[in-house]
């Protein structure tokens, strides 16, 4: 299972939003380029990024920030947050991202998603955020009334890298993570699922990894990294298959 740090840009800065309210956003880092290399110098080998601003304007935002971030790291970064038409996705894969994640604009307009997987296989993934079982749209602020699986199936044939699947009530809020959701979405497809929101506790992450067979292949974290309620050593070593001896820590990890 690979495991994805997240990074959550507003206004250049590293920010976290609490079930997806944009009027509630708590700076928690000023550097994002410094923050992604300490995510990488722990072991991390990937990376994921969020343009708030983007997701909620619908186009790229903090596209110098994160620009700024590919030239801190080696690893691989994915970017999401408006990206919704090929001259966003090609600057940004032209930049150096590694993968374009694709979010509302695979619900309003599912062929550009299809013609981006043509055009640049094996970089183009798709995000649906979930609330009370509804698909959301346009930065968590509209609910589609569609159902996560509905829209997963749509892109089972066209070569999407993977389906990133959030539970908005969980997001940034270290409540229960939605494990029967996420299984069910990962058993139903052939796409390889992502899960994000809700991990709270290094047993949280172990319940996930124990459920890898049914198609989770990773996992996206975020408040619980920066909060020190899961350490990434021990989370490395659980999603690498070696449970840490420290299981049961908590403390802040730089």
């Amino acid at each position: 299972m690979i495991l994805y740090p997240s990074i959550h840009l507003k206004d250049g800065v590293v920010a976290r939003l609490t079930r997806g309210d944009i009027s509630h956003a708590e700076v928690l880092h000023k550097y994002p380029g410094e923050r992604a290399a300490q995510f990488e110098a722990q072991g991390f080998a990937w990376l994921h990024v969020v343009d708030l601003d983007g997701a909620f304007e619908g186009k790229p935002t903090n596209t110098e920030t994160i620009k700024a971030i590919l030239k801190s790291v080696k690893i691989p970064v994915q970017v999401s947050g408006g990206l919704r038409d090929l001259k966003s996705i090609e600057a940004y894969l032209g930049d150096g991202v590694s993968r374009i994640v694709m979010s509302s604009v695979a619900l309003h307009n599912p062929d550009l998603v299809r013609e981006a997987c043509k055009l640049f296989p094996g970089h183009i993934a798709v995000k649906i955020d979930s609330r009370t079982g509804s698909v959301l749209a346009t930065g968590w602020a509209k609910t589609t009334g569609m159902k996560a699986l509905d829209v997963a199936l749509r892109f089972e044939d066209c070569g999407v890298a993977a389906i990133i699947y959030a539970d908005i009530n969980r997001d940034g809020a270290l409540s229960e993570v939605n494990v029967e959701a996420i299984i069910d979405l990962a058993f139903a497809i052939t796409t390889p699922v992502i899960a994000s929101g809700g991990v709270n506790t290094i047993l949280d992450l172990k319940e996930l990894k124990s459920h890898a067979k049914a198609g989770i292949a990773g996992l996206i974290l975020g408040r619980a990294l920066y909060d020190g309620k899961i350490l990434a050593s021990e989370a490395l070593a659980l999603a690498a298959g070696h449970e840490a001896a420290t299981i049961g820590k908590r403390g802040t990890e730089e």
